[in-house]
């Protein structure tokens, strides 16, 4: 048995990327429901956008040349001949010595090469003073300049956010096809769990907080997650349920039954799923140490550790990296911020330390204060803004050091 051959945690991302293959099966679904969903196709546009000539600016459209020379002293004359209307084609013609008002987003004459901003000219009852020079094209958004016709939008592997719906919106396009999203079953183990809406808890129990942690998680990155409930020590009972929810999901993960006590049989359990089986028994990492991950006919399965700060560090490092593995899109770089280490920090070398920080601006500049306490302690989470890495060559970090915080959602 693989027991407790540690890895390191940039081996263990390398085995992740080997073992866990993306999902296959095409779905197509409206656009309005995409959110998160990764493209299975290329998107070529249809048209330009904009598909007419418009202005970035509350201005004036007029030509270029008919303000060069123009200054707060010297002032351009122009007569102003109408004003353009949203959503609607301009018909009036703008001549020489001529401009007419546009509002942001509206059209632009044939005839103009610019836009003046309003701050910069003044309208007397049809007589535009214009106190600055532009440029031909100042202002100006031409067609297809935001996208053109016929060029690659979107390429197949791309993760639907809110910005890739507008362009698809934008688009005319009502419907996408897409790879079905990973669906991660959760089970908890151990006989000391008890669930969440226990009144009086016994001595000895423990309610089941990482349903609720990791549930949250996984919702967060937008995946589908199902509560497999709870299941005691006994080897043929967490057999029976590991298999039971193991052919319902794309990614089993169970919390606890991951360290080196006598009853804890997730590892004889897990290797009876299927091949390769287990490729990471115990990650150099603080905390989490005794995690397991393994790859079952295909399916990847993670066992946490059971203690919640542990637990949700863990998931955040690696679960969420296989769930980008299971959706075939590159891992995205977590949201971080520079901040200044408050107090320092000890490490063990050969092992890589993850510190909670809670995070306060001081004066314009952000600072890490370390949160210390044992892993599981889940009030260090609830105190924390986010996870600073101490890399595992380091013997610590001193105070002063500037570093990137990896901020919690």
């Amino acid at each position: 048995m693989k027991f407790f051959q540690v890895k390191s945690v940039e081996e263990t991302y390398q085995l992740i990327e080997e073992k866990v293959k993306p999902l296959v099966e095409k779905i197509n679904i409206p656009l309005l429901d995409a959110l998160h969903y990764v493209l299975a196709e290329d998107i070529v546009t249809k048209e330009n956008v904009p598909n007419f000539r418009r202005s970035s600016v509350d201005g004036y459209a007029l030509r270029a040349e008919d303000t060069f020379g123009a200054s707060e002293s010297m002032p351009g004359f122009l007569s102003v001949v109408g004003e353009v209307r949203m959503g609607q084609e301009v018909t009036t013609a703008v001549n020489f010595g001529e401009a007419i008002y546009v509002p942001t987003g509206g059209m632009v004459p044939d005839e103009c090469d610019a836009v003046i901003m309003i701050e910069h000219c003044e309208d007397l009852s049809g007589l535009l003073n214009v106190y600055r020079q532009v440029t031909p094209g100042e202002n100006v958004i031409g067609i297809g300049e935001d996208v053109r016709m016929g060029e690659l939008l979107l390429p197949k592997g791309r993760r639907l956010r809110s910005q890739e719906l507008g362009a698809l919106a934008a688009q005319g396009i009502t419907d996408v096809t897409v790879w079905r999203k990973p669906v991660v079953g959760y089970l908890s183990t151990g006989d000391e769990i008890v669930p969440m809406n226990v009144p009086h808890l016994q001595i000895g129990e423990v309610r089941d907080i990482n349903v609720m942690t990791i549930g949250s998680i996984v919702r967060d990155s937008g995946h589908i997650f199902q509560y497999a409930g709870i299941v005691s020590d006994n080897v043929e009972d967490l057999t029976k349920s590991m298999k039971e929810w193991f052919d319902k999901v794309d990614f089993l993960v169970l919390s606890g039954g991951s360290s080196v006590g006598t009853k804890d049989h997730s590892m004889e359990v897990i290797e009876s799923l299927g091949k390769p089986g287990v490729f990471v028994h115990g990650v150099a990492i603080k905390p989490g140490k005794p995690t397991i991950i393994a790859a079952a006919d295909g399916k990847p399965v993670l066992g946490l550790p059971g203690h919640p700060a542990s637990a949700m560090i863990i998931f955040q490092l690696f679960g969420i990296h296989i769930l980008q593995c299971l959706q075939g899109v590159k891992p995205f770089v977590p949201e971080c911020l520079k901040a200044e280490i408050t107090k320092n920090i000890p490490s063990a070398p050969g092992r890589t330390d993850f510190v909670r920080v809670s995070l306060k601006n001081k004066d314009g500049k952000w600072l890490a204060e370390p949160i210390f306490g044992k892993s599981g302690l889940l009030s260090t989470l609830v105190k924390s803004d986010g996870l600073v890495k101490i890399p595992s060559p380091s013997e610590g970090m001193t105070k002063g050091t500037i570093v990137h915080v990896r901020l919690f959602k």
